[in-house]
């Protein structure tokens, strides 16, 4: 008998690593909702482009109104997709906003966007969905983290590493709680991709630009040959399609069978071999103090 496709809502779905993976599941068979914002704004290209790809491919796959930095923007999301499909069985966790540039020259303001978009967001969206798949008794939570986490990472993207470190954090809370509910929690975890996203070309700048300016005589050289130093230990033959087909890997895995942490890090900046001792260590901790009945399957690997 064929599987049921899963029915998939991806955040930030608007371009990179969330519209390469909405693509990438609808073309594995599955119905995916691509949530952005403005739809009828200045995501309507991207809106009629999933649409042509639908129509070329013969796939599922459309795009949904979801500001993920608003709860009834959300709430009215998962409602559409629980009304035309009854059930949601996967949610990806994708939405996310860099910044670039001296933490100090960053105002308060700016920090609570930064942590409003990339961790608040999956908050909003948990909070909607949840309910429905704890009645489920079935479900899969996979989140789009940042090797930064735990690998080696550069300067001046500190609010947003701190943002994905926060999230990474959050995610494995959820696991613990929510494994006894049937869901499971999936962490993937790219690299640093020089191409294929737009975190670069959108990153978010200080808005207090007096203080910016008073680290360029000193950081200025070294600030601008970053993102060439990470282009230049970026392998050939490697894209950002990578990512959105390892979480079609995840997603198409067996329940019971998934991972609790991926990699996809071609620059191999030493997140994953940190990472196996973190997981290991928590797994432990786990065993030690009675708990180890809420760790994930492959927690521990």
């Amino acid at each position: 008998m064929k599987a049921q496709p899963n029915v998939v809502v991806v955040t930030g779905a608007s371009s990179g690593f969330g519209n390469l993976a909405a693509r990438a599941l609808a073309e594995a068979g599955h119905i995916v909702y691509a949530g952005m914002r403005a739809t009828a704004g200045r995501n309507a290209p991207a809106v009629a482009a999933l649409a042509q790809f639908e129509q070329d491919r013969g796939v599922r796959v459309a795009a949904v109104e979801m500001d993920v930095q608003e709860q009834e923007s959300v709430d009215t999301a998962i409602d559409h997709v629980l009304a035309e499909q009854g059930r949601i069985d996967v949610v990806v966790h994708n939405a996310g906003h860099m910044v670039l540039g001296p933490a100090e020259a960053f105002t308060v303001a700016q920090l609570t966007e930064v942590y409003d978009v990339n961790v608040l967001s999956t908050q909003r969206v948990n909070r909607a969905v949840l309910p429905v798949m704890r009645d489920q008794r079935r479900g899969l939570l996979v989140w789009v983290g940042s090797s930064s986490t735990r690998g080696g990472h550069p300067p001046f993207l500190g609010p947003y590493f701190a943002a994905k470190a926060a999230m990474d954090a959050l995610a494995e809370s959820y696991a613990a709680e929510l494994i006894k509910f049937g869901i499971e929690t999936t962490l993937v975890v790219p690299g640093a991709y020089p191409s294929g996203t737009n975190h670069f070309a959108h990153a978010g700048a200080p808005a207090d630009t007096q203080r910016a300016a008073e680290y360029d005589a000193p950081y200025g050289r070294l600030r601008d040959t970053m993102a060439n130093g990470l282009s230049r230990i970026f392998p050939p033959g490697h894209d950002a399609a990578e990512v959105a087909g390892d979480i079609v890997r995840v997603i198409g895995l067996p329940h019971g069978e998934r991972p609790f942490r991926t990699h996809v890090d071609p620059s191999r900046d030493g997140s994953e071999v940190v990472s196996v001792v973190y997981d290991r260590i928590r797994a432990e901790f786990f065993h030690r103090i009675g708990i180890d009945e809420l760790l994930s399957p492959h927690a521990g690997l």
